[in-house]
C-alpha cells in the first residue's frame, strides 16, 4: 500500500510498504480522510523518531477485522490513536491522559496511508461509530476537538465568563468554537496573521486582537476594565507566554495548551500567585469520554467544524499539506485522503 513517509517538513516520500492485517482483537481501517495536526510539524519533536508515517486524526471504514471484533467490513469509525489503561492510578483519579499506557499505544503505521491497523486495546476503547450524517473529514476533527474539550473541562471554564485565546491556529480556533458553544462571556482572540484573525472573528470571537498590540491594555478596554478570567495559550513563542502572563484577571485561569518553544521560562511568581488566586493548568489529549462529547458536538452542529477545511491533498499530495501547516499563511485545516 501506499504511504507518506515523513523525514522532515519538507521531505515527505510517496512509498510502499505492505498492507497490515489484523491479529485477534484487531481490525483494519480503509483511511478515507486524515487531517493534519499542528503537531504533525513540530520538527523538534518528531525529527527523532523520523521516518515515520504520521497522522492520528482519521476516519474511514473497516476494511478487515480479526477474530473477537464486534465490526464488520464497511462499518464506518474514526479511531484514536491514544487510549488508556483505565485501571492505573492515574485513570482512576482522571487523569487518562498521563497514563503510561495511553503514552505508549499507537496504530500502524499512522494516518497518512491508505490503511491502518488497529490493535485490539484501540478496539476495546478508541473506536467510534460514525452515524451517515457525519462525513469523514469532520470526523478527523474528533481527537482535535477531544484535546481542546478536556482542557476547557479541567480548567473550570464557567459560562459568562470571559476568554482570551492567545494564538488563533487550528487548536485556538477549536478552543474559540469550543468555548462559544458552551456559554462563555466575552471571548477575545489574538494573532499575528490578519487570516487566522479574520477566521477567529467569523467563528466566533467578539473582539480580535494583533498580537504585536498590547493586549493587556486592550482586554480592559474592551472588558469592563478587567483582564480575562480565562487565559488559553494556543502559541509557542516566549512573548505568546508572557502575554498569557499579563492578560490574567484575578481569579482566574491560564491553560497551557500549547507547547512553549522554549523549556524553561521564568515568571512573575508573587505578582501572579500572590494574593491573586491564580491557577495554572496545563492539559494534553482527550480521553474516551472526551472523544465521545467531541464527536456528539460535530453529530449535532453544536460546534460546526467543516467550515474551517481551507484544502483538501490526495496522498501523493501530503507534502504540500504539510508546507501549509508549518507555514500557515492563508490555511486552516488541511485534509489528505489517502484514497485518493
Amino acid at each position: 500500500m501506499r504511504v507518506a513517509m515523513y523525514y522532515n517538513n519538507k521531505d515527505i516520500r510517496l512509498e510502499e510498504t505492505p498492507e497490515p492485517k489484523p491479529g485477534p482483537g484487531e481490525l483494519v481501517m480503509r483511511v478515507e480522510a486524515s487531517g493534519i495536526c499542528g503537531s504533525d510539524v513540530l520538527e523538534w519533536y518528531r525529527l527523532k523518531k523520523s521516518p515515520l508515517v504520521l497522522g492520528h486524526e482519521i476516519a474511514g471504514v473497516v476494511e478487515e477485522v480479526g477474530s473477537g471484533v464486534n465490526y464488520k467490513k464497511g462499518d464506518r469509525i474514526a479511531a484514536a490513536h491514544h487510549v488508556p489503561c483505565n485501571t492505573c492510578h492515574y485513570c482512576l483519579n482522571g487523569h487518562h491522559t498521563v497514563c503510561d499506557t495511553l503514552r505508549q499505544t499507537n496504530f500502524y503505521p499512522g494516518g497518512f496511508a491508505e490503511y491502518v491497523r488497529l490493535p485490539a486495546i484501540n478496539v476495546d476503547r478508541g473506536v467510534f461509530r460514525l452515524s451517515d450524517d457525519v462525513s469523514f473529514e469532520e470526523a478527523t476533527f474528533i481527537e482535535p476537538l477531544a484535546c481542546v474539550l478536556r482542557g476547557q473541562r479541567l480548567s473550570g471554564l464557567k459560562p459568562r465568563q470571559s476568554v482570551i485565546v492567545i494564538g488563533s491556529g487550528i487548536a485556538g480556533l477549536l478552543h474559540i468554537k469550543s468555548a462559544v458553544a458552551s456559554g462563555a462571556g466575552k471571548v477575545f482572540a489574538t494573532d499575528i496573521n490578519q487570516y487566522r484573525l479574520n477566521a477567529a472573528k467569523r467563528f466566533g470571537a467578539q473582539v480580535v486582537i494583533n498580537a504585536n498590540e498590547d493586549i493587556p491594555s486592550r482586554l480592559k478596554q474592551e472588558n469592563q476594565g478587567r483582564l480575562a478570567d480565562m487565559v488559553i495559550l494556543c502559541a509557542g513563542p516566549r512573548s505568546a507566554v508572557k502575554q498569557a502572563l499579563d492578560s490574567v484577571e484575578r481569579g482566574g485561569t491560564i491553560l497551557l495548551f500549547a507547547s512553549p518553544a522554549e523549556e524553561e521560562i521564568m515568571m512573575p511568581i508573587r505578582k501572579l500567585f500572590f494574593r491573586n488566586e491564580i491557577t495554572l493548568i496545563s492539559s494534553y489529549a482527550g480521553s474516551q469520554s472526551d472523544h465521545l462529547s467531541a464527536l456528539e458536538l460535530i453529530r449535532s452542529h453544536k460546534v460546526v467544524v467543516k467550515d474551517m477545511i481551507t484544502h483538501r491533498f490526495a496522498l501523493a499530495e501530503t507534502a504540500k499539506g504539510f508546507q501549509l501547516t508549518a507555514n500557515p499563511e492563508n490555511s486552516i485545516k488541511i485534509i489528505i485522503e489517502p484514497q485518493k
